[in-house]
């Protein structure tokens, strides 16, 4: 969505108007859940969870420009994502048992085949090439933001980035996927 776009509907959630906040979430949620799934795994529907209400909660103290806000968001993400695996390692939570339920269909789109096997590839980076390819490439950050986000120096970040794509083109699943 444009800038344009997402800042009109940043100051009208900001105002109260759901269906504002209906157009933030439907334009940011699946860039946020695909970073959280990287960060925490099985758990990132909750820490995703966690990032919205936070988000509520404090939208009407954030001030910036609709990049500025991808970058709130993404930071208020990576919190929830880390506290939600702390929470996990803490508890030793056990998986829950199957319901029996069919599948959301909507669950079943974001989980497609070939976005589940994309999103374990970047996973089985190192956590600091994982997050930077991530916030960088997918949600597509600039190198600023996801620096302030990660607590790096942009050269760190740039670094990260790309010794993750490096490693990715290289890896043999990859490769043989690509037909090379």
């Amino acid at each position: 969505m444009p800038d344009e776009e997402l800042t009109t509907a940043l100051r009208a959630a900001q105002q109260g108007d759901a269906a504002g906040f209906a157009t933030l979430w439907r334009s940011l949620h699946p860039n946020v859940l695909r970073y959280l799934r990287v960060l925490a795994g099985d758990h990132a529907e909750d820490a995703a969870s966690e990032t919205w209400l936070h988000v509520i909660r404090d939208l009407h103290r954030f001030e910036g420009t609709a990049g500025e806000f991808r970058g709130w968001l993404f930071r208020i993400a990576r919190h929830r994502g880390i506290d939600e695996k702390r929470r996990v390692s803490r508890t030793r939570e056990a998986a829950a048992p199957p319901t029996g339920a069919a599948p959301d269909a909507a669950v079943q789109a974001a989980e497609d085949a070939s976005t589940a096997w994309a999103l374990s590839m970047i996973a089985a980076l190192p956590v600091d090439q994982a997050e930077a390819v991530m916030l960088r490439v997918v949600a597509g950050l600039d190198v600023a933001t996801t620096a302030d986000i990660l607590g790096k120096k942009p050269g760190a970040v740039r670094i990260a980035t790309m010794r993750g794509l490096r490693r990715l083109a290289t890896h043999p699943q990859i490769r043989t996927r690509q037909g090379v």
